[in-house]
């Protein structure tokens, strides 16, 4: 698959195994940066052949994904004789995406950069659009640049080992996807998402493909996300802030399946979806949410402020991309804080 961006045409590759990493680990002036789980799972496999030199563990946590880190990465990228000609290969989630990512941007204004996702929501999600984003105090995402890695490599065989809470967070945006497509994605997702639950190499390999087609069309029409790309963030307004609030402890693709829900009670409230149609999407989200939600105060006044730190707030109303007509998607401007509050308020009462 070749994604066009202003910068430059990158490619995506998926490959059936972990072959395609012998030429990838041989590669000149290049500095692997690698999640540190990632790394003790694959060393006898993979990694065992790199030098010390060429390596930095990470340990893949929002408290890692800011400036710093990716000040150090460039400081131990200057070392590399080559410098222009130097080659950053990341391995991980979409926290090592987004630090080198931002690391090989800022690097004598970009250089060179392979990405090799380790999570399934990297791999249907974030690994193709660009953007790279850094945690700034206590919010989520306040920095960040458009810079698309060079070539991505997919290998499905990495999404065996990860844990069901990981895995469950990548199914979030693939469901989120199959929901944004309309009535016949809800319809697959009831269909074959116990297939999904139960990692059948076939269908994963299947939705990540329809997954990251259907986001190609949003960003290469709109790749500095100021038009249709916007409404890629359906749910995320709302699922930011219960990422925010629970210290990151939700990961995102399951916040961002409660920001559906949420999203959804919204529509519902104003008549723009029938009941019938958001319990059946509410059936699917509950399948892949498994959080508890009692250590995360329903302190109101907290989580709106959470939410209008979203960076597509425009206004004192709130910002959201919300579902109206059988499904189709709107940005609305107009949103009032009583009505996320009690869509909320119905979200703790589900969940629990």
């Amino acid at each position: 698959m070749m994604i066009k961006a202003s910068s430059k045409e990158y490619k995506l590759l998926v490959h059936q195994d972990f072959s395609f990493m012998e030429t990838l680990l041989q590669s000149d002036n290049a500095l692997y940066v690698i999640d540190k789980k990632v790394y003790k799972l694959y060393y006898d496999k993979l990694f065992s052949g790199i030098d010390t030199e060429s390596l930095y563990l990470i340990d893949a946590l929002e408290t890692n994904k800011n400036i710093n880190t990716a000040l150090e990465i460039c400081e131990i990228m200057t070392r590399i004789p080559a410098k222009r000609n130097a080659h950053l290969i990341s391995f991980g989630g979409g926290i090592i995406q987004d630090i080198t990512g931002f690391a090989a941007n800022i690097l004598y204004r970009g250089i060179r950069w392979t990405f090799v996702p380790t999570t399934l929501l990297a791999a249907c999600d974030s690994c193709i659009g660009g953007k790279t984003s850094l945690n700034y105090k206590q919010f989520k995402n306040l920095l960040g640049t458009f810079f698309p890695p060079d070539e991505i490599h997919i290998c499905p065989g990495f999404f065996q080992t990860l844990t069901a809470r990981d895995y469950e967070s990548g199914l979030g945006e693939v469901v989120k996807f199959n929901m944004m497509s309309g009535s016949q994605g809800l319809e697959r997702m009831e269909h074959e998402l116990p297939l999904l639950l139960d990692r059948n190499e076939d269908k994963l390999n299947e939705y990540i493909e329809n997954s990251l087609l259907f986001k190609k069309d949003f960003i290469e029409e709109d790749e500095f996300d100021r038009g249709v790309r916007i409404h890629l963030n359906f749910a995320h307004t709302f699922g930011h802030a219960f990422e925010t609030m629970s210290e990151f402890a939700i990961p995102h693709g399951t916040a961002v399946a409660i920001g559906m829900m949420i999203a959804d009670r919204i529509s519902l409230s104003r008549g723009w979806l029938k009941e019938e149609k958001v319990q059946r999407m509410e059936n699917v989200l509950l399948q892949i949410i498994h959080v508890d939600l009692s250590p995360i105060p329903m302190d109101m006044d907290k989580i709106i402020a959470a939410i209008k730190k979203d960076k597509k707030q425009t206004s004192s109303d709130l910002t959201a991309v919300l579902m109206y007509d059988n499904m189709k998607l709107r940005i609305v401007h107009d949103l009032k804080e009583h009505e996320a509050e009690e869509a909320i308020r119905y979200v703790y009462e589900k969940i629990g």
